[in-house]
């Protein structure tokens, strides 16, 4: 089980680097994309902000248990994830938009969490 939770945090990790250093660092490409879709009421402080969450996040997946330090912060690094995840469902169905690759990360997220939380209880 331990190797499934490492394949999966580096998934998600990847995701998560993905997704926020491009709205940290490449803002009008992100803008730009989400344009094609239509109007975006998501201002570009809330999108860094999300950016710095998730880069922050991904960090946390992999970082803790890798150097052995405080390892504990995985789940709590997941846990968070799934929250922002859970945030992100819930923005793109009152846009109207499709939910599926926010739903496959809070669930991937959750089996993280759960599965490394299971490990310290």
């Amino acid at each position: 089980m331990n190797i499934v939770l490492w394949i999966v945090q580096t998934v998600l990790a990847l995701a998560f680097i993905s997704a926020g250093g491009m709205k940290v660092f490449a803002y009008q490409k992100y803008k730009a994309v989400l344009e094609k879709q239509g109007k975006s009421n998501l201002t570009e402080s809330i999108a860094r902000f999300i950016g710095t969450t998730e880069l922050a996040g991904a960090v946390g997946l992999i970082a803790p248990m890798m150097v052995k330090i405080a390892a504990w912060l995985t789940a709590w690094s997941a846990a968070g994830l799934a929250t922002i995840m859970l945030l992100a469902i819930v923005h793109h169905l009152r846009h109207r938009e499709s939910p599926v690759l926010p739903m496959v990360l809070f669930l991937f997220a959750t089996f993280v969490a759960i599965g490394r939380f299971s490990h310290y209880s």
